[in-house]
């Protein structure tokens, strides 16, 4: 079909630039939601446009990410033309944890899951909800930086409010209020005319929710066909939502962590040493059947060490259930990625689904097993795995949702101490919390612990790495814990 066959539709939401279909919408001050996750599925056209507007500043941008340095929203943060982010994660931008630091950005730092329902509420007519992330935390306690002041002193210029926490069932839930944008810029692969969306694995991701978010989303998409060869049940996004509709002309789709499958006979992948001990421990947590969350790092490699006769499906938070191996050499597609950015493939009878749907399977409790590492843990299974107060800024990411969703079994990994030699395993976290009571079971490299987080027993020894004492792990741990029996077993036997 051709474009002159698209203007003569009476129906038509086909605008031919970006600058044409910004012009009218854009305006100092304003609240954009931007779909994309990392820099998958973001939409290149209309953010490189914006950036091109350099009388439109002012700018609150709602998205999980700031994507990287020099691409994607870091071209309007170095533009200086966003004033505020709503976002999960900093990642690896370092130009948004140098304005964030230094005073010259405010961030709005959400849970991953959160953020996607504050998002499908504002869409939906939803002003606000409880949910389970984040109780116990600073998030829902207030009280966290959004605004440092620009003089260098460390000091907070504004910060969060707490939010109103509310007990259902015993348990607390923290109220999220529903984000709406004054216009949401997503991008899509296939669009018709009448505005229908339809996207190409896991660069899903937020879009559907930036899109419903606000009365006016203009859709990037890569192919526009008329109105008809989208079937009904092929449309992921119904065009009631997309007010314009244009042909996308950025399509770079950076890759930030282009990873491809070891070569069988290159010895690549095999861990040794303490860390490997971690690792081909937490693979023994898997058990057939299970439908497992894996973090980024340690957690993740503990995938290429699944016991024989155990087969387990890995869901990725930004919308994808069924991760298969890293794609061979020259085969990655950037429309296919982990919540680690990492290219992946997907195994047979795998799923795509939108940010908000990922959630939920989280939130409701259908993930049976999360594994994600760890900076401090406490004896009465507190964790702290997201910040470092003035220092290091990554953003909480989907962890806060992935530890709090109720009956969620939930084991830690990580080195026993740091690199300077002091505990991390205490009475007390010192960090600012991912959860409250949350840990079922830490695995460093010299042992195994178990965590009574409902009943408040502390922590009791299970297991022993091979020629460590009892006495070394008392040493190297800043709390008290239990004995499980005697002679303890080994690690590596477990």
């Amino acid at each position: 079909s051709s474009t002159r066959t698209f203007k003569r539709a009476l129906s038509s939401k086909i605008v031919p630039t970006a600058a044409e279909a910004l012009k009218d919408v854009a305006f100092s001050g304003a609240k954009i939601c931007v779909g994309g996750f990392g820099c998958c599925g973001i939409p290149e056209t209309l953010i490189n446009e914006l950036a091109r507007m350099k009388h439109v500043d002012g700018l609150t941008a709602v998205s999980n990410n700031a994507g990287i340095d020099g691409f994607g929203l870091g071209v309007l943060l170095e533009s200086g033309q966003v004033k505020r982010m709503i976002s999960s994660y900093v990642g690896e931008n370092k130009t948004f944890e140098k304005l964030y630091l230094t005073g010259q950005l405010e961030v709005e730092l959400t849970p991953q899951g959160s953020l996607a329902a504050r998002l499908y509420a504002g869409g939906a007519g939803i002003p606000a909800f409880f949910t389970p992330t984040a109780a116990g935390t600073v998030i829902a306690k207030g009280g966290f930086p959004i605004k440092y002041k620009g003089d260098g002193s460390g000091e907070v210029e504004i910060e969060s409010k707490p939010r109103e926490v509310r007990e259902f069932n015993g348990r607390e839930f923290v109220m999220e209020e529903a984000i709406t944008g004054d216009f949401s810029i997503v991008k899509a692969w296939k669009g018709d005319t009448r505005g229908n969306l339809v996207f190409r694995g896991t660069a899903r991701n937020f879009n559907p929710e930036c899109a419903k978010a606000s009365k006016v989303c203009i859709a990037e998409v890569e192919e526009i066909v008329e109105a008809g060869e989208l079937g009904p049940d092929e449309i992921h996004l119904p065009g009631i939502y997309v007010k314009k509709m244009i042909l996308s002309k950025d399509n770079t789709k950076h890759i930030e962590k282009l990873t491809e499958g070891a070569d069988e006979n290159s010895g690549k992948g095999i861990i040794d040493g303490p860390r490997g001990r971690i690792v081909r421990r937490a693979a023994k947590e898997f058990k057939d059947g299970m439908y497992v969350n894996l973090g980024i790092g340690i957690p993740t490699m503990a995938s290429n060490y699944i016991p024989e006769g155990v087969k387990i499906e890995l869901q990725s938070e930004n919308g994808l259930l069924g991760i298969g191996p890293y794609p061979k050499k020259g085969e990655a597609d950037a429309d296919w990625i982990n919540a680690g950015k990492e290219t992946v493939t997907t195994t047979i009878g795998a799923s795509t689904f939108s940010s908000s749907d990922s959630f939920g399977m989280v939130r409701g409790g259908h993930v049976d097993l999360t594994i994600l590492g760890g900076l401090e843990c406490s004896r009465n299974g507190d964790l702290a795995n997201w910040i470092i107060p003035g220092k290091m800024v990554k953003g909480m990411g989907g962890a806060m949702d992935l530890v709090g969703a109720p009956g969620a079994r939930v084991v830690v990994t990580m080195d026993h101490i740091s690199k300077n030699g002091s505990a991390k395993i205490m009475e007390e976290c010192t960090l600012p919390l991912t959860g409250q009571q949350v840990v079922d079971r830490i695995i460093t490299d010299l042992c195994v612990f178990d965590c009574d987080k409902e009943g408040g027993g502390g922590l009791t020894l299970v297991e022993i790495a091979p020629g460590v004492t009892v006495e070394e792990i008392r040493a190297k741990t800043a709390c008290d814990f239990k004995i499980a029996s005697e002679p303890l077993p080994l690690m590596d036997d477990a």
